[in-house]
């Protein structure tokens, strides 16, 4: 087993997830806590399941300026992040200070990419990727697993568990990208083209490139066709989902370390937000080790 467990979070997207999977809730103050609440419960309950020795939220930060001058629609489809959602955004990150938790952005850079540049250099810890979006599969193998949210319960991701969900191994999974197009980040692929068939292509071919280097062996007209005629589309959407693991980010094993969580400035934080039950606990916590509490700011 690795001496170090890495949990690296995807903060936008589970913050999303908090804020649509909890009906609305609100402080005595009427100020939305929904998202705060169901983020906090979900980073609490991958702690138990995983046992993390070290843990760091990575933040979307800005305009993907670079994937932008590739595509002017990209990710253009989506709806503006709600109100109470993007009011909630520091208070998770306040909550996250408490915790002792580091969050990790870089200007006009995506989270996904702030985390393949720290899996680029985890060395040999594990590494454990909680998000929702597909794109970071690319980086499951040996040491690094996905984590999958389901109704049951936290579930790990390996290489068979990629090859399960989407017919193509984790290092085969941005040829099948360049086919199927990305809808989430409003990215067409090729024309008629679901995961299925981009699977058996690339069962057949390999890769992406090879399918366009000798689409002569395809035998259905209608897909050869599409294929070839989407050679520009292939390639773009190679560079515009292919990682950037080259970021500057420090990876700083001592900060990001599971550590004892400031009691007292979590019990100011959950009687501020209405959270009885953290409330509580944290107090009962902070009784057994108040050699561990840290002065309020």
């Amino acid at each position: 087993m690795a001496d170090k467990i890495l949990l690296l979070v995807d903060g936008h997207s589970y913050a999303y997830r908090a804020f649509f999977a909890i009906p609305k809730l609100t402080n005595a103050h009427g100020e939305p806590t929904n998202a705060v609440f169901g983020f906090l419960k979900m980073l609490r309950k991958m702690a138990d399941d995983f046992q993390p020795t070290h843990w760091v939220v990575a933040w979307d930060t800005g305009v993907p300026r670079e994937r932008l001058k590739m595509l002017e629609t990209y990710k253009a489809q989506r709806k503006p992040m709600p109100d109470d959602l993007r009011a909630q955004l520091p208070v998770i990150r306040e909550v996250l200070d408490a915790l002792h938790v580091e969050s990790l952005e870089q200007p006009d850079c995506e989270a996904d990419d702030i985390i393949a540049s720290v899996c680029r250099q985890a060395g040999d810890a594990r590494v454990l990727i909680a998000t929702a979006d597909k794109d970071l599969m690319q980086l499951v193998g040996d040491r690094v697993a996905g984590v999958r949210l389901l109704p049951q319960g936290n579930v790990l991701v390996d290489c068979d568990g990629v090859r399960e969900r989407y017919g193509v191994p984790p290092e085969k999974l941005l040829d099948w990208l360049c086919l199927t197009g990305d809808s989430s980040d409003n990215i067409p692929g090729v024309p008629g083209v679901g995961g299925k068939t981009a699977a058996r292509l690339l069962d057949q071919f390999g890769g992406a490139e090879a399918a366009l280097a000798r689409s002569g062996e395809i035998a259905n007209a209608k897909l050869r066709a599409a294929i070839e005629q989407s050679a520009d589309r292939i390639r773009l959407n190679r560079a515009l989902m292919a990682l950037n693991a080259t970021l500057p980010v420090l990876v700083e094993w001592d900060r990001w370390r599971c550590v004892e969580p400031d009691h007292a400035r979590l019990a100011v934080l959950f009687e501020r937000l209405g959270f009885k039950s953290l409330l509580e606990e944290t107090q009962r916590q902070a009784r057994r080790s108040p050699q561990e509490e840290l002065p309020l700011n």
